[in-house]
């Protein structure tokens, strides 16, 4: 006899095979859906410059201080006088002088005769460096025909406030116009370094006349002077007039 399935069985196995099924659907269906969806895309990653790196080591540049603004020094008026005589016998000699002084005023000599001398003058201004160099003055007297002494270069240290005086000996040998220029440098020599540089501040022009009497050699001139002298010394003595009376009385004495 054929056994009868149980309607208890029945009911129990619907249940298990419908959620088996639901199962088998969801596996399927969730692998399609796997295959068939498409990869969502990796999110970009900013791009980075590579680095170069490089064996040699980094130099460090030290930073230079800006150079401080310099002051610049106020100049020094000074006045500067030259006297020269205008006209010299010829043998004779005389003198030239330059002289260099603080002039707080800025009064300018004019051109002027002193004791026959021809005295001009100007102001120059000197750049105040007396902290960092040492100042020099420096002279010459160019003039051809005439005999000059000292002939080349002179100098003198200047210092702040200090006047410096040049003389130069001239004396002529033959009668005529001589004219000639005299210089007036200023040296600076670098108290540190030695550095020399040279700044020309006047060029002043001189003329001198030689003069002879009547054409004669000074030589000449200065005897027939001496002899002159001589003579007169003799003519205004006392009593020369008794003297030569008694004299003269004698000889005509003895001729008697």
């Amino acid at each position: 006899m054929k056994r009868k399935s149980s309607p208890t069985r029945s009911f129990i196995f619907i249940p298990v095979l419908l959620v088996l099924l639901v199962f088998i659907v969801a596996a399927c269906g969730g692998g399609a859906a796997a295959t068939e969806a498409p990869a969502a895309p990796a999110a970009e990653e900013p791009a980075v410059a590579p680095q170069q790196t490089s064996s040699a080591p980094t130099q460090v540049v030290p930073t230079q201080p800006a150079p401080a603004t310099s002051v610049p020094a106020i100049p020094e008026r000074r006045r500067l006088t030259l006297e020269f005589p205008p006209q010299i016998r010829t043998g004779d000699s005389n003198r030239v002088r330059l002289t260099l002084e603080v002039d707080d005023t800025g009064n300018v000599i004019p051109t002027a005769e002193v004791e026959g001398n021809v005295v001009t003058g100007e102001v120059v201004e000197i750049p105040n460096l007396y902290e960092t160099h040492n100042v020099i003055a420096e002279a010459r007297f160019d003039i051809a025909g005439l005999q000059v002494s000292p002939p080349e270069m002179i100098s003198q240290t200047l210092s702040q406030g200090q006047s410096v005086t040049f003389y130069w000996s001239v004396r002529p040998e033959q009668a005529g116009v001589y004219r000639g220029t005299i210089w007036f440098y200023l040296r600076f020599v670098d108290k540190v370094s030695g550095e020399e540089s040279r700044k020309t501040v006047s060029a002043q022009l001189v003329e001198i006349e030689a003069v002879s009497l009547l054409g004669l050699p000074s030589g000449v001139v200065r005897t027939f002077g001496s002899v002159g002298s001589v003579i007169g010394a003799i003519i205004g003595f006392p009593f020369i007039d008794d003297i030569l009376k008694f004299i003269l009385g004698r000889r005509k004495v003895r001729r008697k």
